[in-house]
């Protein structure tokens, strides 16, 4: 299959159950390697880079929240376990990094960006389960 999609342009997937049309999804998404040939993005081969090196994002119909996490704290969670290296020079001038989690800030502002992003400003408090599946 060979298809191009230009910057701004939605496509969709459409035929009968069983002809490919999640699996084409998932593997462009990098959770299905394909049995032959590539899948180039901008380009460039991401056939073999992992789900989570890949410049594309998936939304699962079936998602897994935390029941008893509001919306804000269920984006914050990974947050707070992630680290991030931190670069520093001692008083001799040697560099050195360190891993370090994410301040408070660091996360709300990260927090409040996604929640801009997908519209859902002013829903962090509520609870999960008034989310939409569609």
């Amino acid at each position: 299959m060979s298809f191009y999609v230009r910057k701004g342009e939605f496509i969709t997937f459409l035929g009968p159950s069983g002809c490919g049309k999640t699996t084409t999804l998932r593997m462009i998404a990098g959770f299905d390697i394909p049995t032959s040939g590539k899948i180039l993005l901008n380009g460039k081969d991401i056939t073999n880079l992992p789900p989570n090196k890949r410049p594309v994002n998936t939304v699962f119909q079936r998602y897994a929240l935390f029941p008893h996490y509001n919306i804000y704290d269920n984006i914050a969670f990974g947050l707070k376990l992630k680290k991030v290296p931190v670069t520093y020079r001692n008083d001799a001038g040697e560099t050195y990094t360190k891993l370090q989690k994410l301040t408070r800030k660091e996360i709300d502002e990260k927090v409040r960006a996604a929640l801009a992003v997908v519209d859902l400003e002013g829903f962090e408090k509520r609870s999960v389960s008034t989310l939409s599946g569609g």
